[in-house]
């Protein structure tokens, strides 16, 4: 019969174990260490009505003017919103979205006229919006090469296998690759002013600025380094399947051209939910004695170019001013009201709990 014997403890904790043979093992027990043996000094609150409900009060008397600022501030956002999906047959763009497919060579245009009953002031800055579009479902959000889109010149010609099957059209590597690129939005707006006396006032967009500076100098590059030759660099490569022109001719701006496109990085910052809007272009003011917008007549031109019915979904244009807190979002305020309000409800019922049954329970314990 085999046996083994323990031996005394080493410095370290351990516990060695004589084994047959004379061999030495060592046991599995933890070292003999305040971390390790869980003799570490700890500190626990003792929750006491003194403590507890001046926490509640405090919480609440914090949270509730914050969310009220914010909420105000969010309310005095203005905030317009067109929709153009041309769903019902009286909208203007009812023909466009019955006949167009990716397919189309034939761009279909339609107007849309509205009005501001109030002016906006500052700088506005006009979105898209689109909704039922899952940009989070996961082999779409992989569904591109960013050593691509940040100039290598080797994933130009071998795209990731990450991008398939929008890889290669027609033995030609696509650039940019994958399926965000491939569905990017190209419906082209314009914003025109009415006068009053007749005359139709285009209103300036400006397409520059409306990309994170980070995408816009770090992430996306065009390959060939100072090249300004941009037909030259992406020779042997095709446009996505999906896509009117090629990457090299999305502008004229040769610092907004090819992969540094703003219009085409904002589309590659997929958005977490199905409902969504990007920034598409910038009013900026220019006098600070009239509105950017005034209140009156407005028309909207699209150019529309997107199909939405093949996935049931929707487009639209916001006008929007912001603040220091960002956009137009109650959502918040509300939370920080709501938040607040509960901890003062909930401290004035155990304030109430703690004065009329407190004193009975001080009571008995003097009696025992």
């Amino acid at each position: 019969m085999m046996a083994s014997s323990y031996n005394a403890k080493d410095e370290d904790g351990h516990i060695t174990v004589s084994g047959p043979g004379g061999a030495t093992l060592r046991s599995k027990k933890p070292e003999n260490t305040a971390f390790k043996q869980q003799r570490l000094p700890a500190w626990q609150p003792i929750l006491t009505a003194g403590t507890v409900l001046p926490a509640f009060f405090i919480i609440g008397l914090i949270f509730i003017p914050i969310g009220i600022g914010l909420y105000v501030t969010s309310n005095n956002i203005k905030e317009f919103e067109i929709d153009y999906t041309g769903v019902d047959m009286s909208s203007p763009c009812f023909n466009c979205s019955q006949n167009y497919s990716w397919n189309s060579t034939k761009p279909c245009t339609c107007t849309i006229p509205f009005h501001l009953d109030q002016p906006y002031e500052s700088n506005v800055f006009m979105y898209y919006g689109l909704s039922n579009f899952y940009q989070n479902h996961r082999r779409y959000v992989k569904s591109r090469d960013d050593s691509q889109l940040n100039g290598a010149a080797g994933s130009l010609t071998e795209p990731s296998k990450e991008c398939e099957p929008y890889a290669y059209h027609e033995s030609k590597p696509i650039a940019p690759c994958g399926a965000i690129a491939n569905s990017m939005f190209n419906d082209t707006l314009e914003l025109f002013y009415n006068d009053p006396n007749g005359t139709k006032i285009q209103i300036p967009l400006n397409k520059t600025g409306i990309a994170w500076f980070t995408d816009k100098h770090v992430k996306f590059r065009n390959p060939g380094g100072n090249n300004p030759n941009l037909t030259a660099v992406f020779q042997g490569t095709t446009k996505p399947v999906n896509w009117r022109r090629p990457v090299y001719e999305l502008d004229t701006d040769p610092e907004n051209n090819g992969f540094i496109n703003e219009d085409f990085i904002v589309w590659m910052r997929t958005a977490a939910l199905p409902t969504f809007r990007k920034l598409y272009r910038i009013i900026h003011r220019k006098n600070s004695m009239v509105p950017t917008l005034p209140r009156g007549n407005y028309t909207l031109e699209v150019v529309y170019n997107y199909p939405v019915r093949s996935f049931e979904g929707s487009k639209r244009v916001i006008l929007s001013t912001i603040s220091w807190m960002g956009g137009k979002n109650p959502f918040l305020g509300i939370a920080y009201i709501t938040v607040g309000s509960v901890c003062f409800f909930l401290g004035v019922v155990l304030l109430i709990i703690h004065h009329k049954y407190g004193n009975r329970n001080n009571n008995a314990d003097i009696s025992n």
